[in-house]
């Protein structure tokens, strides 16, 4: 079964940077796209920022030119970059993988469990 791993968040102050990190591991083929998510106590999940073969880097216009997301392919590990984090960037952060793996011929999602940012003002 693929599984991420998530690390890097954790607690700190506005106009700071922390870096999260995302292996996967488990038997994978072949990687459409990873990518980060995020969740704030009372809003919905949404996308951070995401790395989709054969597309540009993709980020949502609230982290643009603050949030860098890069990719190991050969590690199957993605990172994200965040710098000048604001206390409105508070929230658990997902990774995301859609990956082919075992035998079949689909690929599939799968998510980390989450890791907590707290940007403090």
């Amino acid at each position: 079964q693929v599984q991420l791993v998530e690390s890097g968040g954790g607690l700190v102050q506005a106009g700071g940077s922390l870096t999260l990190s995302c292996a996967a591991s488990g038997g994978i083929l072949g990687t459409n796209a990873m990518g980060w998510y995020r969740q704030a106590p009372g809003k919905q999940r949404e996308l951070v920022a995401e790395i989709r073969t054969g597309n540009a880097n993709h980020y949502v216009d609230s982290v643009k030119g603050r949030f860098t997301i890069s990719r190991d392919n050969a590690k199957n590990t993605v990172f994200l970059q965040m710098n000048s984090l604001k206390p409105e960037d508070t929230a658990v952060y997902y990774c995301n993988a859609e990956v082919y793996h075992g035998g079949s011929s689909l690929p599939r999602v799968f998510w980390g469990q989450g890791t907590q940012v707290t940007v403090s003002s």
